[in-house]
This record gives C-alpha cells, sequence and structure tokens, in this order.
C-alpha cells in the first residue's frame, strides 16, 4: 500500500514536471510572438525576412544571418558526423570494455566543457591555420566557424549513436561474425540498417545543438551581414545576430527584429526536436 502511494506520488510529480516544461516552452514563444507584434502588424515581415541588413538604409532584413546559420550548423553536422559514427562504432562494437569505455568517459567529460573554451581554441588555434592554409580573409569564416562546431556537437551524436549500436539484436552480430564479416561490413550491413532511425535522431539533434549555439559563432564566424558566396566567407547566424543587436534601443525596429530572429530559430529547433521524439519513438516500438 505505501509502495503504491509512492509510486503515485512520483508519477503525479514527474507529470506535472512534463506539463511544466511544456507551458513554459509554450509561454516563451508566445512572449515571442507577442512582443514580435509591432513588427507584424507594420506589414514588415516580408521584408525582414527577405531584405539585406542595413539599418543606416532603413533595411532590417535577416536572410543574410538565416542562410548563415543553415551552412554553418549543415556543414558541422558533415564534418561532425563521420567522427561521431567512428567513435561510437569504436565505443560500443569494437572495444566496448577496454579503450572504448575509456573513449567514452572522455566524451562525455567533453560536455561539460564550456561553450566559450572552444571559442578560445577556434580564435587562438583554428583561425590562423585556416587562414595560412587557405590565403584568404581573416580567417574568421564559414569554415572555422563549422569545423569548431563540428567539434562541439560530436559528444552528443556520439553518445546517441552509441545508444542506437547497443539496440541492435546481438544475435545479429554474432551472426555477422559467424559468417566471416568484417567490423565494417558488419557497420554497412547489420548495425545501420537497424539504427538508422537513431542515427538520425542524433543527426536532428545536433544540428539543433549546431544551429543554437552562441559563442562559437560570434566568436569566430566572422559576422558579416553579407549573403556569403563561399565557405571561406565570413557570415552571421541568427544567435550571433540577436546577441549584437540585443543592445540596440528597445523601441527601434532594429531591435524588434530581435524577436523575429527567435521566432525563427525557435521554429527551425523545435521542428527538429519534434522529428527526433517521433523517430525515437518508431525504434523503441
Amino acid at each position: 500500500m505505501r509502495f503504491a502511494v509512492k509510486e503515485n506520488l512520483a508519477q503525479l510529480f514527474f507529470s506535472g514536471a512534463a506539463v511544466l516544461s511544456g507551458a513554459a516552452t509554450l509561454l516563451i514563444l508566445g512572449f515571442m510572438i507577442l512582443l514580435s507584434l509591432p513588427v507584424l502588424e507594420s506589414g514588415l515581415l516580408m521584408n525582414i525576412l527577405t531584405d539585406p541588413w542595413s539599418p543606416g538604409h532603413g533595411q532590417f532584413g535577416i536572410l543574410a544571418m538565416i542562410v548563415g546559420t543553415l551552412y554553418i550548423a549543415g556543414l558541422s553536422l558533415l564534418i561532425g558526423f563521420p567522427i561521431s559514427l567512428g567513435c561510437s562504432f569504436f565505443i560500443q562494437i569494437t572495444s566496448p570494455h577496454g579503450p572504448g569505455k575509456l573513449l567514452k568517459k572522455l566524451v562525455q567529460f567533453m560536455t561539460a566543457i564550456p561553450t566559450v573554451i572552444y571559442g578560445f581554441v577556434g580564435v587562438f588555434l583554428l583561425v590562423p591555420v585556416v587562414r595560412q592554409v587557405f590565403s584568404y580573409g581573416s580567417g574568421m569564416s564559414i569554415l572555422t566557424a563549422s569545423l569548431m562546431l563540428g567539434i562541439l556537437i560530436c559528444p552528443t551524436m556520439i553518445l546517441f549513436f552509441s545508444q542506437s549500436f547497443a539496440r541492435v539484436p546481438k544475435n545479429f552480430l554474432l551472426a555477422a561474425d559467424a559468417l566471416g564479416g568484417t567490423p565494417f561490413q558488419k557497420l554497412i550491413y547489420v548495425i545501420i540498417p537497424h539504427a538508422w532511425p537513431g542515427l538520425l535522431t542524433g543527426l536532428i539533434l545536433g544540428f539543433g545543438r549546431a544551429m543554437g549555439d552562441t559563442l562559437i559563432a560570434l566568436m569566430i564566424s566572422g559576422n558579416s551581414v553579407m549573403l556569403p558566396s563561399s565557405i571561406l566567407d565570413s557570415a552571421r547566424t541568427l544567435t550571433a545576430h540577436i546577441a549584437m543587436i540585443i543592445a540596440a534601443d528597445f523601441d527601434s525596429i532594429e531591435f524588434k527584429t530581435i524577436f523575429i530572429c527567435g521566432s525563427v530559430l525557435y521554429l527551425l529547433t523545435s521542428c527538429g526536436i519534434l522529428a527526433a521524439r517521433i523517430l525515437d519513438r518508431r525504434q523503441q516500438g
């Protein structure tokens, strides 16, 4: 009887926490939409989404920031995915008890490193290397920010990929070993076909992590408000733009556009997280 009461209280507590978290998320969205109303009512929404950013000429478009965000987040995902896939295979399949266990501890430690540390490493080590290798610009570019963000999102993807690999039935792996399959063949023909929903979920979460980062993009992307034409050009992300414009006059259109930036970022991230949740539930089912 006492155990049943404790179980009911625990269930009530966690259900309340889930409802509170969902309500807080919706309230944040409502808050941003409410503060965006002056811009929405003025009919400038399409101009803000498509125009260039030039406050001196009365243009407050965030298109360059949207493109910069997608470029940097997408390229960082391309960089981080093969690294994360290889590390996950090593941790979970190749050497789960020896060096793989040590590598997993290192990856877990990396998740606790503050983002600003990655930014400092990028500024003092990565930027000079990119500038010297390509002899183009200051070295603060989409490529530089993507390389560092690729490293930043790797721990998230590695841990998620490892969980997905652990769900692959052991009988399938043993059957592959019995047939003389190489580790690479096991990965391609056994593990990925069964773990692909988890891999896709990890990719979505990694993309959202890269898209939502502020400090790395602010410190080493160059913060150019022009549309980039190559990965060696500077760019500004939505999060970096919000951080730089937030000190503007509260009543100006320039300041109010940051709520449009926040709403766009919120919607992009929410769509990715929702897709990840749906895929994860399907895989568990």
